[in-house]
C-alpha cells in the first residue's frame, strides 16, 4: 500500500509539472523546481537510481571457482528540497525505493520497511550558524557524508562499510570560523538517539553524541566539492580538506551502535555497553586531480554481550578495529577518469574476524558530472592473506 502511495504521488507531481508551462530549467537540475509567487516556501524534486551488475571470483586456495552474477537496482531514490517561510530555514526529504534502501524491519520499528531517508530542517539563525533537526546523515567521516549520486567509484569502502556511524534521529549544530583570508574552520555537533534511521519504539540505551571540526586552509572548494569525490571542476588552484571527527554512543545496543543486530539477552532485555568512533580524513583536489584518505578507529567498554550474569556470552560481538582506506583519481579533458582505491581493515582479536586488504581499479564516463555517468571498477580482495576474491561492476547513475 505504500509503495502504490510514493508511485501516485510522484504521478502526480510528474503530471503536475508537465501540465504547467515548459520550464527553464536542465538536465540534472531536478525534475521539478517551483517556487511560490511570494517566496513563502520553494520545493525542488529530484529522483534518481543506480543500475549496476556484478561479477565475482573466489579462489579456493588452487584456483578461482566459477564466477557469481548478480544484476541489481542499488538505489531508488526520491528526494524533495528547499525552504518554507524563509530562505534561512531549510528541509530535505530523502525517499529510499530499492530493495537495499527500505531493509531492515524490526521490533524497534514495528516490523515495516525503512522508506525514510531523510527529514530534516536547516535553521539558519544566526550568522554563520545552523540548527538542524530531524533524521540525517551524522557529521563522520567524509565518504560516508558524500552523497552515494557523488561518487568516485561505484560504491564505497570497506572502512566506510565496516565502521561509519551513518544517519540517525536527533539535532545538530554548525558553525564556521575565518581564521584568515582564505583559511576556514567548521565546528559541527550532535546529539542523537544512537541506534539509527527509523526507529519508532522510542530510545533504548543512552544517547549518541558527536563533535567534528573541519579546516579547510585554502579556502572553499567549487560547488561544495569537499563533500563531492572527482574534481569534476577542475579546481584551479589546490584546495584541502582536513576533518576530525569524535563518536561516542553510550549504552549502544547493537554491534555497530547506529546499525548490526540488537544484542538481545535470553530475558529478552538488551546488552548495552559504551562504543567510542574516531576519523581522521582529508579531502585535496587540484587541476582534475583527487585525493581523498580516511583513518577510522572502533572502541567499546565490552566488546562481548552476555547473558545477565556477566558471565555468559550471548553470541553478540561488538565490531570494533581500525581501518585505512586511500583513494585517487585523475579526471582527463575528454571526461573519463581514472581511479584507484586501497583499503584495509583490522579487527580486535576478539570480535575474531579476520583481517582484510582491498585493492580497486575504476575508469568512469562523466556524460553530465554525477548526473549521468558510466562507471566500472575491478576489486582484488584478500582476507588474511590466504583467501582471495576479485570482482568486477558496471553500472550507470542518472539523476533528474
Amino acid at each position: 500500500m505504500k509503495s502504490k502511495l510514493l508511485l501516485a504521488l510522484t504521478l502526480c507531481i510528474v503530471s503536475y509539472s508537465s501540465s504547467q508551462e515548459i520550464s527553464d530549467t536542465s538536465f540534472g537540475k531536478g525534475l521539478l523546481n517551483f517556487t511560490a509567487k511570494d517566496s513563502s516556501f520553494s520545493v525542488k524534486f529530484a529522483p534518481r537510481f543506480q543500475v549496476r551488475s556484478i561479477s565475482s571470483w573466489d579462489h579456493d586456495g588452487s584456483q578461482y571457482g566459477s564466477p557469481e552474477h548478480n544484476f541489481i537496482v542499488r538505489r531508488a531514490r526520491l528526494k524533495f528540497d528547499g525552504f518554507a517561510y524563509s530562505t534561512k530555514l531549510k528541509y530535505k526529504i530523502e525517499l529510499g525505493l530499492s530493495n537495499r534502501d527500505i531493509s531492515g524491519a524490526n521490533d524497534f520499528n514495528r516490523n515495516t520497511p525503512r522508506y525514510i531517508l531523510d527529514a530534516v530542517i536547516m535553521w539558519n539563525f544566526a550568522e554563520n550558524w545552523e540548527l538542524w533537526a530531524g533524521q540525517t546523515k551524522l557529521p563522520g567521516n567524509v565518504e560516508r557524508v558524500v552523497s552515494s549520486a557523488n561518487l568516485q567509484l561505484i560504491d564505497r569502502s570497506l572502512l566506510n562499510s565496516r565502521f561509519n556511524i551513518d544517519r540517525d534521529l536527533g539535532i545538530q549544530l554548525r558553525h564556521k570560523t575565518k581564521l584568515g583570508e582564505h583559511f576556514l574552520m567548521r565546528e559541527k555537533l550532535s546529539v542523537s538517539q544512537g541506534e539509527g534511521r527509523n526507529v519508532t519504539e522510542g530510545n533504548e540505551g543512552g544517547l549518541q553524541y558527536t563533535a567534528r571540526v573541519e579546516f579547510l586552509p585554502f579556502g572553499t572548494f567549487k560547488s561544495k566539492g569537499d563533500y563531492s569525490q572527482s574534481d569534476l571542476k577542475r579546481e584551479e588552484k589546490p584546495k584541502l580538506m582536513m576533518g576530525f571527527t569524535y563518536n561516542y554512543n553510550q549504552d549502544a545496543v547493537r554491534e555497530r551502535g547506529f546499525a548490526g543486530d540488537y544484542m538481545i539477552r535470553a530475558d529478552e532485555s538488551l546488552y548495552e555497553t559504551d562504543q567510542t568512533t574516531i576519523f581522521a580524513d582529508a579531502m585535496f583536489k587540484f587541476d582534475g586531480f583527487s585525493f581523498m584518505g580516511e583513518y577510522a578507529k572502533r572502541t567499546a567498554q565490552d566488546e562481548i554481550a552476555t547473558e545477565i550474569d556477566g558471565t555468559t556470552p550471548t553470541g553478540d560481538i561488538v565490531l570494533t578495529g581500525n581501518a585505512l582506506n586511500l583513494q585517487a583519481g585523475y579526471l582527463f579533458n575528454s571526461n573519463y577518469e581514472i581511479a584507484a582505491r586501497f583499503t584495509t581493515v583490522n579487527y580486535e582479536n576478539v570480535t575474531g574476524e579476520l583481517p582484510s586488504e582491498q585493492y580497486t581499479l575504476g575508469v568512469n564516463k562523466f556524460v553530465v558530472g554525477h548526473k549521468l555517468k558510466v562507471q566500472t571498477d575491478i576489486s582484488y580482495t584478500t582476507v588474511d592473506g590466504n583467501e582471495d576474491n576479485i570482482t568486477f561492476r558496471l553500472g550507470f547513475d542518472i539523476h533528474f
